[in-house]
């Protein structure tokens, strides 16, 4: 497959001529969706769900659809009637080509004061995991993991020992539109030493083959 990284949590996924989009939230480009035949969406927070992104894009190609979990699917399926499809940890559906498993079950802790939200992460071709805003585990070797690097709910030592438990054979990063460029070495350098595996990170609009 053709990864392409887009800004902060959304990355494009092309094969044979299809192509499925992850989170095009509202910190990613206008047109990060369109053209897509397969959406998914790991969870609601803006960042990752952004509804006139998903419109414009199913409005683009009638043929496309979108898998996500049932927050996000109140809130567009009746617009769409039969292309919005909502699943939860262990389904497993194709789409446009794409198998997918569904891991996980919710959002990583922010603070214990805020009440946790749904949060599911897909396994694309049994290759490539994008797991939301949570550092879910799939029961199911990961040959590259999408992986948060920065966000209000986790640490620089948490993402170590998440690509030390996933053991991916590669990490590209994801959910990075808050790191600055300051920190941007610490952050390749510590997980690069020390997650034991070949990490790097693509600037948006850069593709490499998985």
């Amino acid at each position: 497959m053709k990864l392409t990284k887009k800004s902060h949590a959304c990355v494009r996924l092309e094969r044979d001529g299809r192509t499925l989009v992850l989170d095009p939230g509202g910190f990613t480009e206008e047109d990060a969706a369109l053209g897509a035949d397969v959406l998914l969406v790991t969870h609601e927070h803006p960042d990752h769900f952004d509804e006139g992104r998903l419109r414009a894009a199913l409005e683009a190609n009638p043929a496309a659809e979108i898998w996500t979990l049932r927050s996000v699917a109140e809130r567009i399926s009746a617009a769409f009637p039969g292309r919005v499809h909502t699943v939860g940890h262990g389904d497993a559906f194709t789409a446009a080509g794409f198998d997918v498993q569904v891991h996980g079950e919710l959002h990583a802790v922010i603070h214990p004061d805020i009440p946790r939200i749904t949060n599911v992460g897909y396994l694309v071709d049994g290759s490539v995991f994008h797991p939301g805003d949570a550092l879910t585990v799939p029961d199911h070797p990961v040959d590259t993991l999408l992986l948060p690097v920065m966000a209000p709910w986790n640490k620089i030592s948490e993402v170590i020992d998440y690509v030390r438990e996933v053991r991916p054979r590669r990490a590209y990063d994801i959910h990075d539109a808050l790191l600055t460029d300051l920190a941007r070495p610490i952050y390749d350098r510590q997980i690069g030493e020390l997650g034991g595996t070949d990490h790097a990170r693509l600037a948006p609009g850069n593709s490499t083959e998985v």
